[in-house]
């Protein structure tokens, strides 16, 4: 493991110098990777894994036909790699769950009986082993329980393999049992594709997570750029105006300078007016902002936030009432004049 000093704390991390592709692929040459869920995760990790040379089959139900009809186009072929989840799980020698997490509590008692001694049973969220008391997921003595978790979307880890540069992952050991969870964990990580590998718990990794989805990474910034673009409209803004300065400049330009050197280095090639008001502005909003993200943590690490997400998502109109509630954010003023916006950039 490398030593990385992220802001004068040191890290242990693993990078694919290290632990290069072809030990991942040593590591695994005797396992069968079966792929529970073919819908967010499940696509990305499978195929890089496919294309990374290791042998895996995906699981999914077949009345599901979206899901299981898009890992047919994909390229999975019924009855050789692409099985009913049963079926896959008890082919498989690692059994990653990939299914949502209202889904994992649906599908365990099915499941588990599946699972022989030695297996390992894969996770890419920490939600259903920490929240055992609400989602029942309480796997055998006998199996490795491990996680690698992407902090990208299916559709980023899909997209960044095949960049070439990869997305970051944590990793963590919930249980031992064969003695090699450790080397499984990390050859899994890097065959997904992973950019480069950081140590965390499972707990740690769905309080941060359901931390960052309300906060900083969607919650949060939705409600920002909401907030923002109402203001600029009631003091007589055009739509155009109001979505550029809310929401264009910040991913078009602004957001990829953080990305290259921080956001200092961004701030720095901004005017001085630019830098000034930024500064200024800073404290405010971090004072204004502070208490709510220790009411979210709060939530989080007491499982309210779970139960939410458990009772919203585990019933059979959820996505129809899901898609009513993005149709309504669709459809509002700032995101019709994005999508004209979006349609007037320049062709690639």
């Amino acid at each position: 493991m490398a030593k990385i000093n992220f802001g004068g704390v040191e890290e242990d991390v693993i990078t694919r110098e290290e632990y290069p592709l072809s030990k991942a692929q040593n590591s695994l040459q005797n396992e069968v990777v079966a792929v529970i869920g073919y819908g967010v995760q499940g696509p990305a990790q499978s195929l890089n894994m496919k294309d990374n040379g290791i042998n895996v089959i995906v699981g999914q139900a077949p009345e599901f036909t979206k899901d299981w009809d898009r890992a047919v186009n994909d390229g999975w072929v019924p009855g050789k790699t692409l099985f009913p989840i049963e079926e896959a799980a008890t082919k498989g020698t690692i059994i990653q769950y990939l299914v949502s997490d209202a889904a994992q509590r649906a599908i365990w008692p099915k499941l588990k009986p599946c699972l022989k001694e030695g297996d390992a049973l894969y996770f890419s969220h920490g939600f259903s082993i920490t929240y055992k008391d609400q989602t029942g997921v309480v796997p055998p003595e006998n199996v490795d329980v491990i996680l690698v978790a992407p902090k990208g979307s299916g559709t980023s880890v899909r997209r960044n393999f095949l960049a070439g540069s990869g997305i970051n992952s944590s990793y963590a050991i919930f249980q031992d049992f064969t003695g090699k969870a450790l080397d499984r964990t990390i050859a899994l990580g890097i065959a997904i594709g992973s950019g480069y590998l950081f140590p965390t718990t499972f707990e740690n990794e769905v309080f941060s997570d359901l931390t960052g989805e309300r906060g900083v990474l969607m919650g949060a910034l939705a409600g920002i750029m909401e907030a923002q673009y109402d203001v600029l409209r009631e003091n007589g803004h055009s739509p155009s105006e109001a979505f550029n300065e809310s929401v264009e400049e910040l991913t078009q330009s602004l957001i990829r300078l953080v990305d290259e050197n921080g956001m200092d280095w961004m701030y720095s090639n901004c005017s001085a007016t630019a830098q000034r008001g930024a500064l200024d502005w800073l404290p405010n909003f971090k004072k204004a902002t502070l208490p709510v993200f220790r009411k979210l943590y709060k939530r989080v690490k007491k499982g309210e936030e779970t139960k939410v997400v458990l009772k919203k998502t585990g019933h059979p109109n959820y996505k129809d009432e899901l898609d009513a509630e993005l149709k309504i954010m669709r459809e509002s003023e700032m995101w019709q004049a994005g999508a004209q916006v979006r349609k007037l950039r320049p062709k690639k």
